[in-house]
């Protein structure tokens, strides 16, 4: 599955007030908005991918006292194309931005994180 997990808890209610919409042409990404848990430990964000297939699905964030990891949601059936891991790198980088102190833990996404960082 694939996911990046940073090092520390984020807050949730601060990324929504933050939040900037998120949208590229090519491939097409479009992520338009977040919603957090009444708990603020998990944030669904509806997420719209379309290259080979037109996909729709949603990225999960959820939090505990020491990490916080930004992934697929096991609940939608996705297939793991470049432009859907794509779109969770866009989301960490806008992550990121929010929260520059943040590093990550681990990851199965490196070569798209390194591919957005060099581009």
């Amino acid at each position: 599955m694939p996911h990046v997990t940073l090092d520390s808890r984020i807050d949730l209610r601060e990324l929504s007030k933050n939040f900037a919409p998120i949208f590229q042409k090519s491939p097409l990404i479009k992520i338009s908005d977040i919603y957090v848990d009444k708990k603020g430990f998990s944030a669904l964000l509806p997420t719209v991918v379309i290259d080979d297939k037109h996909q729709e699905f949603f990225i999960q964030i959820s939090t505990t006292e020491e990490k916080t990891t930004i992934r697929l949601c096991v609940q939608t059936e996705t297939i793991k194309t470049d432009a859907v891991k794509l779109s969770l790198v866009l989301l960490y980088k806008q992550v990121i931005e929010i929260f520059p102190s943040l590093n990550i833990l681990h990851s199965n996404l490196f070569d798209f994180i390194e591919m957005e960082v060099n581009s």
